[in-house]
C-alpha cells in the first residue's frame, strides 16, 4: 500500500487538494491530522487534561464560555471545549515563550495523532486500499515524511496570495495575526524545494495560485507522476504479499532517511555561506 504524505501550508489550498484526491476519479482515503488533532484533545481525553493544566492558568478564555448551548460541565458532561482561537493567539509566534508554548503543545498532541494515524493505516491496509494519502499540515517538521512512499506539498509561489486567501477565510485575523500563522508553519517554498529534492514521482509539488480548475488540472499531473513511478499493479502485488510489502517499506524508509540527511546537510552549508 502506497502512503502518500500531503501537506502545505496555511491557505495554500491543502484541504481542496484533499477533497479532490478523496473524490472520483482517485477516490483515496483520506487520514487527517487536524481532524485527529481536534478528537484527541476532545473533553475527557488525557489530552485534554494536560493541555487545560498546562495552558489554564494562564490562558484567559482558554474554554468555550458558558452560555445557552454550552452548560459549566460541557455537552458530554466532562468539560467545557478548548477556545481554539485562544489558544492559537496562545502558541502562534515567534518569540521565546511562544515558541516553548507551541513545543509543550505539540508534545501534547503529536504523539496522540501518531497513534490514531497507526491505526487508521493498518485499518486501511485491512480492507485492502491500495493507497492512503494522509493529511499533515507539518509533515517534514514532525519528521512523519520518512514513512511515506511518495510526498505532495500544496505550495503558492507569490506569498501575497497565501496572505489574501487566509485574511479572506479567517476575516477575525489580524493582519499580524496572519502572518504569525504563517511563519509558524514554515515558507512553503521551501517546502516545495525539499519535495522536489525526493526525486520523481516520490516527491510532487502541486501548484496552486490561480483557480479550482486549474488546480485540479495540476492535481491530475501530479497523480499521473505517482503512478509512472508507482503503478497500481505494483500496489496490487503488495497487498497480495504483505512480507514483501515490510520489505518495500523498510527499504523506503532507510531511503527517505538518506534523503532527510542530505537535505540537512545541504542547508547547513547553505546557512555557512551566509
Amino acid at each position: 500500500m502506497l502512503l502518500i504524505g500531503l501537506t502545505g501550508s496555511i491557505a495554500t489550498g491543502k484541504s481542496t487538494v484533499s477533497s479532490l484526491l478523496t473524490s472520483p476519479p482517485y477516490s483515496l482515503p483520506i487520514i487527517d491530522a487536524d481532524l485527529l488533532a481536534r478528537k484527541v484533545v476532545e473533553p475527557g481525553t488525557p489530552g485534554y487534561r494536560a493541555i487545560v493544566s498546562y495552558f489554564g492558568p494562564t490562558t484567559p478564555g482558554l474554554l468555550v464560555p458558558v452560555g445557552p448551548d454550552v452548560p459549566a460541565d460541557g455537552l458530554t458532561g466532562k468539560g467545557r471545549p478548548l477556545n481554539r482561537p485562544a489558544l492559537g493567539r496562545r502558541v502562534f509566534g515567534n518569540d521565546e515563550q511562544v515558541r516553548k508554548d507551541r513545543a509543550k503543545l505539540n508534545s501534547i498532541v503529536h504523539p496522540a495523532v501518531r497513534r490514531e494515524m497507526f491505526y487508521a493505516v493498518v485499518r486501511a491496509y485491512l480492507q485492502g486500499c491500495r493507497a492512503v494519502v494522509l493529511d499533515v499540515p507539518l509533515l517534514f517538521e514532525s519528521r512523519l515524511d520518512r514513512f511515506c512512499g511518495t510526498v505532495l506539498v500544496v505550495a503558492v509561489r507569490d506569498p501575497e496570495v497565501q496572505m489574501r486567501r487566509l485574511r479572506a477565510r479567517d476575516p477575525h485575523l489580524s493582519e499580524e495575526d496572519a502572518k504569525n500563522r504563517v511563519r509558524s508553519q514554515g515558507d512553503v517554498r521551501d517546502k516545495a524545494r525539499r519535495c522536489e529534492r525526493r526525486g520523481r514521482g516520490k516527491g510532487v509539488v502541486v501548484w496552486n495560485d490561480e483557480g479550482r480548475e486549474e488546480l485540479a488540472a495540476e492535481v491530475k499531473r501530479a497523480m499521473g507522476e505517482i503512478e509512472s513511478v508507482s503503478p497500481r499493479w505494483w500496489s496490487w502485488v503488495l497487498l497480495a504479499c504483505p512480507p514483501a510489502a515490510v520489505v518495500v517499506g523498510v527499504w523506503a524508509f532507510w531511503q527517505n532517511v538518506r534523503i532527510n540527511r542530505r537535505w540537512a546537510e545541504e542547508e547547513e552549508r547553505e546557512r555557512a555561506k551566509l
